[in-house]
């Protein structure tokens, strides 16, 4: 009953499935959603989440899911995995966490009422490593395919849940160092694989994997020369096949996603791999701007670069191509819009009223694009070829997370609740 409930929620309501939304673009096609928001004015539920996480919701039907991560007391004796860079041990700075106890949870919300309908703890005790002070031990978004739920946690494991909360499978896929920086990348789903990118320190154990969906079990596992990355590869349909991109700092790789045959490769980011290629047109715009800001386009199927451009680029966040452009954002909230098929410059140095920071990455919707600072200002900017901001709404608490867009509601994750915005 609960199943035929849910498909038939899925028929009338746009889901939100996976990082960055339908198409792991942050492209919505719904329209007439709320565009003024406060503590006090369009918010129809807001719920309190223990501990902390930058994984952003996702939405199917009537269920929303999350994941957070507890921190306990510390353990004696614990440690972070040993890293070795240049035949050396180091410990970088604002690396923490390894020596404490950690819970990982996976939460069920009603987007209805804001009730919780199930939390399931996925790892309770020591962690494999560190994590950035500024990152979480929940910062990859689980995927949906309307029947289970994923959930990637690193080196705890791939862990899979049906809607009632009852578990499925867990896999592991072993100890999965970045230098003590902790995770990021989001699985993705394609027919029945779950993907994962799994790039680690140096480079030294690399690779990209699919398991079986339904039972967990290995079906693909293909070595990369990539060092550590926290980008989530997209699955791009071209006019002849459909590609997996996987973004990196050595190389940008093209996968047939079924075998994981490696279909073409070009030159890497230099930086660290952290925001979601963009796709469109039958192009890939890969992008990185941790220290060297890189970014260029490169034809679908091939290795061919069509255009570049390496200025206006965040460290974090992920840009959006909507309406035949290519919108970027700096970590200060500074936009850069070109055009997707050229590369033409249309603006550059779009500001915002108030400085801040962001690491939310932007989406879209009927012509407009939200952009949300850690300060918790979601400000509305008007797609085309001038920056307008048309609106800045605030929900008075930090946000690290990217929103997401289902049945004419903003579901915007903060620092201690969930927000629900809807007329």
């Amino acid at each position: 009953m609960v199943a035929l409930v849910l498909i038939l929620c899925s028929l009338f309501v746009d889901n939100w499935p996976q990082w960055r939304g339908p198409r792991g673009q942050g492209v919505s096609d719904e329209k007439n959603l709320p565009l003024e928001w406060s503590p006090t004015k369009n918010i129809k539920w807001k719920t309190a989440i223990p501990g902390r996480g930058h994984s952003s919701p996702i939405v199917w039907g009537n269920r929303l899911f999350l994941t957070t991560a507890i921190e306990g007391d510390v353990i004696p004796g614990a440690t972070a995995t040993k890293h070795i860079i240049n035949n050396q041990v180091v410990k970088l700075p604002d690396t923490v966490g390894a020596d404490r106890g950690h819970t990982l949870k996976l939460i069920c919300i009603d987007t209805e009422t804001g009730k919780v309908l199930w939390d399931r703890t996925v790892h309770e005790g020591r962690m494999y490593d560190d994590r950035q002070t500024s990152n979480t031990y929940a910062s990859s978004t689980p995927a949906t395919d309307g029947r289970y739920v994923y959930a990637f946690f690193g080196s705890e494991g791939l862990h899979c849940y049906d809607f009632d909360g009852n578990s499925v499978w867990r896999a592991s896929l072993g100890g999965i160092a970045k230098m003590g920086y902790g995770e990021g990348t989001s699985p993705v789903i394609f027919e029945n694989l779950l993907i994962v990118q799994v790039d680690k320190e140096m480079g030294q154990g690399s690779y990209i994997a699919a398991v079986d969906k339904t039972t967990g079990k290995h079906v693909w596992k293909t070595p990369r020369k990539n060092r550590a990355s926290w980008s989530t590869p997209v699955l791009v349909k071209g006019t002849k096949r459909t590609e997996l991109i996987a973004s990196g700092a050595e190389s940008v790789v093209s996968y047939d996603p079924a075998t994981g045959k490696e279909l073409w490769q070009t030159e890497g980011l230099i930086s660290h791999a952290i925001p979601t290629p963009l796709t469109g047109d039958d192009m890939v715009f890969v992008y990185a701007g941790s220290h060297d800001k890189r970014g260029y386009a490169v034809s679908l199927g091939s290795n061919k670069i069509l255009w570049r451009h390496d200025k206006g680029i965040g460290y974090i966040s992920s840009g959006v191509l909507y309406g035949g452009s290519v919108y970027l954002t700096t970590d200060s909230g500074t936009m850069t819009a070109l055009d997707a098929l050229t590369g033409e410059l249309k603006y550059e140095g779009g500001r915002l009223p108030a400085p801040s920071t962001f690491f939310a990455s932007p989406v879209a919707f009927d012509g407009k694009i939200l952009i949300t600072s850690q300060d918790g200002d979601t400000y509305i900017i008007t797609a085309g070829p001038r920056h307008e901001v048309a609106a800045k709404n605030s929900l008075g608490e930090p946000v690290y997370a990217s929103p997401a867009i289902s049945g004419g509601r903003i579901f915007i994750r903060g620092d201690r609740h969930l927000f629900c915005i809807g007329k």
